[in-house]
């Protein structure tokens, strides 16, 4: 008997990672046809492909669904996606067939680079694209995938540590506790850049990081009180090393997709925010524990409120393009986001300081201005809103909060834990609630659900 009607075997070596890796070009079945007149399991290869490759450079649902919106668009489909944090299932729809895929990440983080060269791809698809073949749309998203990072560990570490000493000023910390939270912040994000290359998992990174930051941080602390006989409260300032770790994208996005009713990718954003801060801040704990550290006050600064205010324009500069750096953005990206931070941070810090104003209704204005200065940006240059709104208001997240009320439970002070853990509850809800007040008074198809 004859073998004619036995399947081909596979041409591609399957996988053997645990998140097996997908070959996109077998879906190939005639490389001389376009593709808009491809099967429709080519076609909805590429709607999927796009939107798990946005997916993985951090942005939120409803980005990732429009873009598949557009390409299928584009490519005579209909598309229902159903998009989590890792995760998207979705259905393309073709006559009377359709289409089903489900794809997933092997993990999360943010890459605001590769986020601006797919949103041009999407935007100029119908125009540049859609003319294609499907072999030559992969090798396109191909070329995006392969983009390499645009900074190296090191790069990233002094960018954590110019972050988060422009943080700890913010916060009322002087000169040692600036220095002492760069070195800290500096080793704590090269360490966590080098195990990221390595692919350790997620907690261990943030775990391992944030105990080096604070070890490095209170090391340093007590070179400089042998040094130069500083003021021991100064060790309050060993916050700011670790701060470097605050997971902004998720908490941002969560509640962004929260308010579009994307429930599924909402709380698990939001789950995932919870357990990198709780891991955090319990590290933190446990080393501030172990050198008998406090997160006291601050001791004050002596300054004027116009010397503050005139200095709080670098700090926040700096803070928020550090952190830009740490989310690969590039030079002229996070320049226009530290500058966005710089007149959103320092204004909501003078209506603290000046006003009678509440910290979370001041949040809520520093955020709209950051959302409304972003969208009139995006119109000039095209930059994708995410990629400076987020970086602009991650400075505003109150991890100081945060960790005082964990630190606080953690010495059985319940009541003090949970005032400081409402206060920073209060500002993180009220920070994207001031992004999408921003977003439906700039953007028409922001306002609607439909």
């Amino acid at each position: 008997m004859g073998h004619k009607d036995q399947p081909e075997l596979p041409t591609t070596p399957l996988s053997q990672r645990h998140h097996m890796t997908i070959p996109w070009k077998d879906f190939i079945r005639d490389e001389d046809v376009t593709a808009k007149h491809a099967s429709l399991p080519e076609r909805a290869s590429i709607v999927g492909r796009v939107g798990i490759s946005l997916l993985s450079c951090g942005t939120g649902a409803w980005r990732v669904r429009d873009a598949m919106n557009k390409v299928a668009r584009s490519l005579n489909l209909t598309c229902s996606a159903d998009i989590g944090l890792i995760a998207l299932h979705y259905t393309c729809f073709s006559h009377e067939h359709s289409y089903t895929q489900v794809l997933a990440l092997p993990n999360t983080g943010v890459n605001t680079d590769k986020l601006n060269s797919l949103e041009k791809f999407v935007n100029e698809f119908d125009t540049k694209y859609a003319d294609l073949t499907i072999r030559e749309l992969h090798t396109a998203i191909d070329t995006v995938q392969k983009r390499p990072k645009q900074y190296s560990p090191l790069v990233s570490g002094l960018a954590a540590g110019l972050a988060c000493s422009g943080f700890i000023f913010l916060l009322g910390g002087g000169l040692p506790e600036m220095l002492c939270s760069f070195l800290g912040a500096g080793c704590g994000n090269y360490v966590r850049a080098r195990m990221g290359k390595r692919t350790l998992t997620t907690i261990a990174g943030i775990a391992v990081s944030v105990a080096v930051a604070c070890l490095v941080y209170m090391l340093s602390f007590k070179c400089l009180v042998w040094a130069g006989n500083i003021p021991t409260q100064h060790e309050a300032g060993y916050i700011g090393a670790m701060l470097f770790v605050i997971p902004g994208f998720p908490f941002i996005t969560s509640m962004l997709d929260i308010s579009k009713l994307d429930m599924r990718s909402g709380l698990e954003r939001l789950a995932y925010a919870i357990m990198i801060t709780l891991i955090a801040t319990l590290v933190g704990w446990l080393v501030a524990t172990t050198f008998d550290f406090e997160p006291g006050n601050f001791l004050p600064l002596g300054l004027s409120p116009l010397v503050l205010m005139l200095l709080r324009l670098p700090a926040s500069f700096c803070g928020v393009y550090g952190f830009s750096l740490m989310f690969n953005s590039t030079q002229k990206m996070a320049i226009t986001a530290g500058l966005i931070g710089a007149v959103a941070n320092t204004l909501r810090l003078e209506l603290v300081q000046l006003t009678a104003m509440p910290p979370a209704a001041a949040a809520f204005i520093g955020a709209l201005v950051a959302g409304v200065l972003a969208s009139m940006i995006n119109r000039y240059n095209g930059y994708p809103r995410i990629s400076l709104t987020v970086p602009s208001i991650v400075i505003m997240v109150p991890g100081l909060y945060i960790y005082r009320g964990i630190y606080s439970i953690g010495s059985n002070q319940i009541g003090t834990g949970a005032l400081w853990l409402t206060r920073a509850v209060l500002i993180i809800m009220f920070l994207p609630l001031g992004l999408f007040v921003a977003r439906a008074l700039t953007d028409k198809k922001w306002r609607h659900f439909n």
